[in-house]
């Protein structure tokens, strides 16, 4: 299978956030259009109910999904106390 090229208008992602204490948070990114392309999808191949619901886990929308944006958002979401509220905690790795 080839790879797709990336769309920040129509495309998720993950990040992973680590901060100087070594705790490591997770989220996952989708843009608004990605979660239609994503139904539209799940409408022909029968998943999620053939795209009657969608759902990720720790998932924040987007206008786009470009790292300028996830940096501007997590910065947001730090300064506003919200970040641990919206990302995961990712299990300590020894």
């Amino acid at each position: 299978m080839g790879r797709r090229e990336w769309n920040i208008h129509d495309d998720n992602t993950e990040a992973i956030v680590t901060f100087e204490d070594g705790s490591r948070w997770v989220a996952s990114f989708f843009t608004y259009k990605n979660i239609q392309t994503l139904a539209e999808k799940n409408k022909q191949t029968g998943e999620c109910l053939h795209g009657n619901y969608f759902w990720g886990s720790d998932m924040i929308l987007v206008d786009e999904c470009s790292r300028n944006r996830i940096e501007e958002v997590i910065e947001h979401l730090i300064i506003k106390g919200d970040f641990e509220m919206i990302f995961d905690k990712c299990d300590a790795v020894d």
